[in-house]
């Protein structure tokens, strides 16, 4: 049979966002890819150079709307490294415990989108209306339920409202008990894990040369996560661990894929309950923020999806004077012609649905 080229998008559900994925089939089965990135470029680092330093955590809020805490909390990062600020330790505890809270909305933003790949309607319902309970969290101290523009340059925008610790606590409780059902509605059921199971493989050698981070790298059973390797904020202080999966030894598929983002959900769990436990008083904004800053900062944060890196350059004004953005679907969607070869067709969902996609960082 002759080979053919076939267009997987813009238009079709499986992209999650504006691209475009061609394959070459021969028959059934792909031979090769060619993913198309870029229709959603929205010069987020040019515009940001017109704008001053505090102007830009609206644009950042914006890189990815299932995870718009992460990208500004990571702007903010470093913008304090260029001018050299310090948090106050009580903003560096809320801040954790916000990240973390959007984790676990960003993780079941994905889950849910995951199950219309495989078929599982269902599925969606279960993850998405999970995922209002951390919503209505995130609200409580933003005044927002998507763009929270919570972080700020030298703390965060408002302490905790008042019974926040014991409402968030509740949420735990059953969330923790919903994560009992996804087991049994997922993890053991036989069609699920048929479609998941030895599909889209890769090794943790292959994903590192490829530049694959996150929970697409811990599922492959490489124990590397930012939150530790290049820790910031409070995390060295709190008690978690980093978790990996394997499908086999040093290589993954979509359910060891699916399977750590669930751990991750655990270890959320974990590391907020710890931050209320461990959380002093005092204030949450630094007294001295500057407005204009001189020198280059890098820095980098473990994302819900990956290495989310950030590079800065003042020029002594009030506004970067470069700014570059590195989105860690970026590199893992360009990979994709090395894990969809060999597979078929109708494994293009499941396999390109398991990374995680979100073009709104990816494009910028």
């Amino acid at each position: 049979m002759a080979e053919m080229w076939i267009s997987m998008g813009p238009q079709h559900p499986m992209t999650h966002g504006l691209w475009t994925l061609k394959v070459k089939v021969d028959g059934e089965t792909i031979v090769d890819a060619d993913p198309e990135l870029g229709y959603l470029h929205r010069s987020v680092e040019k515009m940001g150079e017109r704008r001053k330093y505090f102007m830009n955590t609206t644009l950042t809020d914006r890189l990815c709307y299932a995870s718009s805490t992460t990208w500004t909390h990571s702007y903010v990062l470093a913008v304090e490294e260029l001018m050299e600020v310090e948090v106050p330790t009580r903003a560096q505890y809320i801040r954790t415990i916000m990240l973390e809270l959007q984790r676990l909305a960003s993780h079941l933003m994905w889950a849910g989108a995951y199950m219309p790949d495989l078929g599982h309607i269902t599925g969606a319902l279960y993850f998405w209306r999970d995922r209002e309970l951390f919503l209505n969290l995130l609200e409580l101290p933003s005044g927002s339920r998507l763009l929270y523009n919570y972080m700020r340059i030298g703390g965060v925008k408002r302490d905790l409202p008042d019974g926040f610790e014991q409402k968030t606590e509740r949420i735990l409780k059953l969330f923790e008990q919903r994560l009992d059902e996804y087991a049994d509605l997922f993890e053991n059921s036989k069609i699920f894990r048929m479609r998941t199971e030895d599909v889209g493989k890769f090794t943790g050698t292959q994903a590192m040369n490829m530049g694959i981070t996150g929970p697409n790298l811990r599922g492959c059973g490489v124990k590397h996560d930012l939150r530790v390797e290049d820790t910031y904020e409070i995390y060295e202080e709190i008690d978690w661990d980093i978790c990996t999966r394997e499908a086999g030894p040093g290589y993954s598929d979509c359910f060891s894929r699916y399977m750590v983002r669930i751990d991750e959900m655990k270890e959320s769990v974990r590391i907020i309950r710890d931050c209320f436990k461990k959380m002093p008083q005092g204030p949450t904004m630094s007294s001295r923020v500057p407005v204009r800053a001189s020198g280059e900062a890098f820095r980098r944060t473990e994302d819900s999806r990956g290495e989310a890196l950030m590079y800065l350059v003042g020029d002594g004004s009030d506004r970067p004077y470069r700014w570059k953005i590195k989105s860690p679907m970026f590199t893992t969607i360009s990979a994709c012609p090395h894990y969809l070869k060999g597979y078929k067709l109708a494994d293009i969902p499941a396999i390109m649905g398991s990374i995680d996609i979100c073009i709104g960082e990816t494009d910028k």
